[in-house]
């Protein structure tokens, strides 16, 4: 290893950074499942939509490990929690 990758910060994983936001900042809600799929590398993703002042989202997430466990939670018109920045509501992912 370099003198100089020993000083260097770490990257952080982007997606990461944005829930740990979201969840800081972030306001809550209640988004509608509507329905999983397994994607082209395995992963989980989940289809959800939601309304934050008169307006409708949609949007997909990957499903994490612990949401994985409790999949049963994820079938399709269940009511989840969400997690949404107030100043872009299109940013958002269930809790």
């Amino acid at each position: 290893m370099s003198l100089l990758a020993r000083f260097r910060r770490k990257k952080e994983d982007p997606e990461i950074a944005r829930r740990a936001l979201l969840l800081r900042q972030g306001r809550i809600g209640e988004a509608t499942v509507l329905g999983t799929d397994v994607d082209g590398d395995g992963n989980t993703m989940l289809s959800y939509s939601y309304t934050v002042n008169g307006v409708d989202y949609q949007a997909f997430q990957r499903l994490d490990v612990e949401q994985l466990l409790r999949e049963h939670y994820y079938l399709p018109d269940a009511r989840v929690a969400l997690r949404y920045d107030p100043h872009r509501p299109a940013n958002s992912f269930v809790v």
